[in-house]
């Protein structure tokens, strides 16, 4: 279950789309740039995100319940992967804007103001980013991870936009302007592809993170010094909840209190190695064939 205080951060990212919305849009209706409209229009995309990353934080915080005995982490994908497809959507919007400008360019007007105001939204969206960024990976939430990447690509794409608006304005280049429009199209559409793999492999039950797997196995590699064996571990991320289940081999001639006190023993490191990690374990006697039997995902 989510922290509930992790919707406050969606509250935020809404609250710097809603100003970056003003000052981008304020940008471009003073200079005319189809660069900065393309730069104010992914700030729709981002204000749409953070509203749906809202729904879902609240979603994913709810305890699980008998519809739902894993939680509701994976609500998180949905977040995610909603905002790659907006981000898409947004890519063919600014395309289509730059290719128009492209074939009736038209002057720029007061940049120095304009250039000025895009630069005071990105700062806002820098300082948002990190703010996400860094809780995102604390909690291991999706939703504000990707918040926070699709901010930064924005920064970015507001950095290069500026520069080249810039550029337009000191050598009269009017051509640049549409192309540089395109170049952020292309950009966008890179940021939301890769918010959509994610997702998917989400709602495909990806294993953890490489590490926290090598984790995991120095910390079975330890007790089978003790006479135990493990096999079909498996793991599997859903929003911040980690699930790793495995079977524990031991002798036979022990009690079953006996393997159970070492069975809490091992969840209980590797609880500490990984957080917000629910474990299953399945007791078996290792002298028993039948248990290398029972490996496969179908047993």
């Amino acid at each position: 279950m989510l922290p509930p205080a992790l919707k406050r951060y969606a509250w935020l990212s809404i609250a710097a789309a809603l100003a970056t919305i003003v000052l981008k849009g304020m940008a471009w209706w003073l200079t005319g740039s189809v660069g900065l409209l393309s730069d104010a229009l992914e700030s729709f995309v981002n204000l749409a995100g953070a509203m749906m990353a809202l729904a879902m934080l609240s979603l994913a915080s709810q305890p699980a319940d008998d519809n739902h005995a894993h939680g509701h982490g994976k609500a998180e994908y949905f977040s995610s992967a909603f905002e790659g497809f907006l981000i898409l959507l947004a890519a063919v919007g600014i395309a289509y804007a730059a290719l128009e400008r492209l074939f009736n360019p038209q002057p720029l007007e007061t940049v120095g103001i304009g250039l000025g105001v895009s630069v005071a939204a990105s700062i806002i969206n820098l300082a948002t980013a990190r703010i996400l960024m860094g809780v995102g990976r604390k909690y291991k939430s999706i939703t504000l991870e990707a918040d926070a990447h699709h901010l930064l690509t924005d920064v970015w794409t507001s950095v290069g936009v500026i520069a080249g608006v810039a550029l337009v304005w000191a050598t009269g280049w009017l051509w640049l302007d549409p192309v540089i429009a395109l170049l952020v199209a292309l950009n966008i559409v890179w940021t939301g592809w890769q918010l959509l793999q994610r997702s998917a492999a989400g709602l495909m039950d990806v294993s953890l993170p490489e590490e926290e797997v090598r984790a995991i196995e120095r910390i079975l590699d330890r007790y089978r010094q003790e006479g135990m064996e493990f096999h079909a571990l498996r793991t599997r991320q859903a929003g911040t909840r980690a699930f790793v289940s495995f079977h524990l081999l031991v002798p036979g001639v022990w009690t079953v209190q006996h393997g159970h006190d070492w069975s809490e023993r091992i969840e209980a490191d590797i609880r500490a190695a990984v957080e917000h990690a629910h474990i299953t374990t399945h007791l078996e006697p290792k002298e028993d064939p039948i248990s290398l039997a029972d490996q496969d995902l179908d047993r």
